[in-house]
């Protein structure tokens, strides 16, 4: 009797699969194309023309990140289509920070077994993430393990480069006490506090898929699923036209524990929590957990994605080319002299009627 034999896809591995999902997002890739790369898939590696992006003395800066567990909501809701915009946004905003131009994008597609339906929705969201903040999807790795991930489970990460002019990167050293922050608008939750956000929905018994509390008109998923604001392409021509002292990325840790991160020894943010509205998604997360003001504050946005540290004189014309660019813009605070962190505060009055902060201090 001739031994059994054995093959890769028996073991839960099917390449076909795997090339087939190739050749369906190669088009999506394609989309991509920008100066520079010319987005084509199927290559051991994506080649990237700096000289013909434009760029003369270039500093190269790099950025990795995933989505966290919010891709256990888009996998439990049926919501991939938008998740990839999320992966994305997640580098690209991480590299704007430093003054750099995002170029070009690899994504990581890890499962247990392919379905490429599911993949390939995903993978147009990277795409439009890549679009929207005009980088390439040059290359990516799409990986099958069987026995790694429960039936319809997958994750996410994201590689991404940028380049900017030496001299003309964003390290925080041009900070100075007198400096006025402002805050650009989030679109929702991002992609940080979802491991708290899905441990409320389930002890607190949310129906996600019936219109939220505090909006009639919209389900409260499709809230929680809102993909992260990408900032990229608003941002870029204030960069460059030297208006920003610093710029700070608001994910885990909030704003307390990220703008700190862009300044200098010496100097503290003040944040002034009543300059701007307390979004009511935020609001309702507060109130369903019964969330400390501090725990509020390091754990999710409250509604500023990105802060940016600017001189006096240029807080006029900063906000109308960010307004002009598409983004709500809020004068939050400034810079003063002290040990280096961040102070938020509001008045009780203020935040009683909308989500309750006190001051906070992060040394």
């Amino acid at each position: 009797m001739s031994e059994k034999s054995y093959s890769y896809e028996q073991a839960g591995v099917s390449i076909a699969a795997g090339n087939a999902l190739v050749k369906a997002i190669a088009p999506l890739a394609k989309a991509t194309a920008r100066p520079g790369a010319d987005a084509e898939l199927g290559g051991f590696g994506g080649f990237f023309d700096l000289k013909a992006a434009g760029y003369t003395d270039p500093l190269l800066v790099a950025a990795n990140d995933g989505v966290g567990t919010k891709v256990k909501l888009a996998i439990d809701h049926d919501r991939h289509d938008r998740i990839g915009i999320d992966l994305v946004a997640m580098c690209v905003n991480d590299l704007i920070v430093q003054g750099a131009e995002p170029l070009f994008f690899l994504d990581y597609f890890a499962t247990g077994k392919l379905d490429s339906g599911v993949a390939e929705r995903v993978v147009a969201g990277i795409a439009d993430g890549c679009r929207i903040s005009g980088c390439a999807l040059i290359g990516g790795e799409t990986a099958e393990m069987p026995g790694m991930y429960a039936a319809g489970d997958y994750d996410l990460a994201g590689f991404c480069v940028g380049a900017v002019e030496r001299g003309q990167q964003l390290t925080g050293d041009r900070v100075a006490a007198g400096d006025v922050l402002l805050g650009l608008a989030s679109s929702g939750v991002h992609s940080n506090g979802y491991s708290l956000v899905r441990r409320l929905a389930a002890d607190k018994g949310w129906k996600l898929d019936r219109p939220a509390l505090f909006d009639a008109d919209r389900l409260l998923i499709d809230h929680l699923i809102e993909p992260t604001r990408i900032y990229v392409k608003s941002l870029l021509p204030v960069i460059r036209s030297g208006r920003i002292h610093a710029l700070a990325h608001i994910t885990g840790g909030g704003l307390l524990e990220n703008v700190p991160r862009v300044l200098p020894k010496g100097l503290h943010a003040r944040i002034d929590a009543d300059a701007w509205e307390q979004p009511r998604l935020m609001a309702f997360l507060q109130a369903q957990g019964n969330i400390e003001p501090g725990e509020m504050a390091r754990t999710f946005n409250c509604g500023i994605g990105m802060v940016l540290a600017v001189a006096a004189d240029d807080v006029a014309s900063v906000q109308a080319d960010l307004v002009a660019a598409g983004e709500t813009v809020h004068v939050i605070g400034a810079i003063e002299p002290g040990e280096r962190g961040c102070t938020v505060q509001g008045s009780a009055e203020a935040w009683s009627a909308r989500a309750a902060w006190e001051a906070v201090h992060l040394a």
